[in-house]
């Protein structure tokens, strides 16, 4: 088998953490071509002529920090099905494991936040040696190299958990692309997904889910499932929507019927980053506050020796509060609701 004896994806991924390229194709019993491209880094192709039936192509990512393990091992769980004949693959997809050193370590990363290295930032000279920006390099590449092949209807959802409690388990956010609208299919599937929150990023970003988008053109996600806990000791019956959404789409499969009465998702847009502006930087929001927290028009939420920020006329709510990045960085995003 393509991982060798007694390992399945994940195992074999920790144990060749840095490079394991096989140029060798490995062919399933119904014809499904599996091809290890690096660590981590999988290429599944239904056999010629297996009908495509929602004509489209995935990339579906995990472990962009290694310390997240719950989405790793739902992928790696839908792998082993696929292998063990339980169903059968119907659209091209590259899987991947984003940084197998981290995910060694238990460690969220090993010396740089590997999802602000997209986009070519990996390129500044700030970054050079580091492995997370050559593993940003390699990721591009290849999924580059997957979009040029498979050029119709690209999508990437880029799963996550996250370090601090939410007011919102579930939630999705959508990169900015200039001009692009959400197409209704994709809100379809984060609900199937069981995620009923999403956020509106306003502008592009140096996220692997940024990249994708602006690049390759990917109807993409960054997708945060939950929180942050070590591997086995992840309930995994709480990922079963996106389990279930994932298999559905990798098989072909038609989207189940919706309530017409079912709730909407619920969106939310960007309206203030708060960057680390230097010595005089004062972040008013408690170390322990959770994503989505909100609030009243007002509020101080930041100030340096320059520049007050306050909560406009309507509440706002925050995400990703974490005082504790060099300055330019982003401390969080201030949102507020669309609908």
């Amino acid at each position: 088998m393509i991982f060798g004896p007694g390992l399945d994806w994940l195992s074999h991924t920790l144990t060749r953490t840095e490079h394991a390229t096989s140029e060798k194709i490995v062919v399933l019993d119904d014809g499904t071509g599996l091809q290890l491209q690096d660590s981590g880094l999988l290429y599944l192709e239904p056999p010629t002529g297996r009908p495509n039936p929602n004509n489209e192509s995935l990339i579906v990512s995990a472990g962009i920090h290694g310390n997240e393990t719950a989405p790793i091992e739902v992928l790696n769980h839908l792998l082993n099905e696929l292998i063990d004949g339980q169903w059968q693959l119907a659209c091209p997809a590259l899987l991947i494991l984003g940084n197998p050193m981290a995910m060694d370590a238990g460690q969220r990363f090993i010396d740089v936040n590997l999802n602000r290295l997209f986009g070519g930032a990996h390129r500044k000279p700030e970054y050079r040696n580091f492995p997370e920006a050559e593993r940003a390099r390699l990721l591009e590449d290849a999924c580059r190299a997957f979009a040029t092949k498979h050029s119709a209807n690209v999508c990437h959802y880029d799963l996550h958990t996250a370090i601090r409690p939410s007011l919102r388990e579930k939630f999705a956010l959508y990169p900015f692309v200039e001009g692009r609208d959400i197409p209704d299919g994709q809100i379809d599937f984060l609900l199937e997904a069981e995620v009923e929150t999403l956020l509106l990023q306003h502008r592009e970003g140096t996220t692997f889910a940024s990249f994708s988008s602006s690049e390759l053109g990917a109807e993409s996600f960054t997708v945060e499932l939950g929180k942050v806990r070590p591997f086995g000791q992840n309930d995994l019956s709480r990922f079963t929507g996106i389990a279930n959404a994932l298999r559905r789409r990798l098989k072909g499969e038609e989207p189940p019927k919706r309530d017409k009465g079912a709730a909407p998702i619920t969106v939310f847009e960007v309206v203030h980053e708060i960057l680390n502006t230097g010595d005089s930087f004062q972040f008013h929001v408690p170390d322990d506050v959770a994503n989505f927290t909100m609030y009243d028009p007002g509020t101080v939420i930041w100030e340096d020796s320059n520049t007050r920020y306050t909560v406009g006329d309507t509440p706002e709510g925050i995400v990703f509060p974490n005082r504790d990045v060099p300055v330019g960085q982003r401390v969080g995003l201030m949102i507020r609701p669309t609908r």
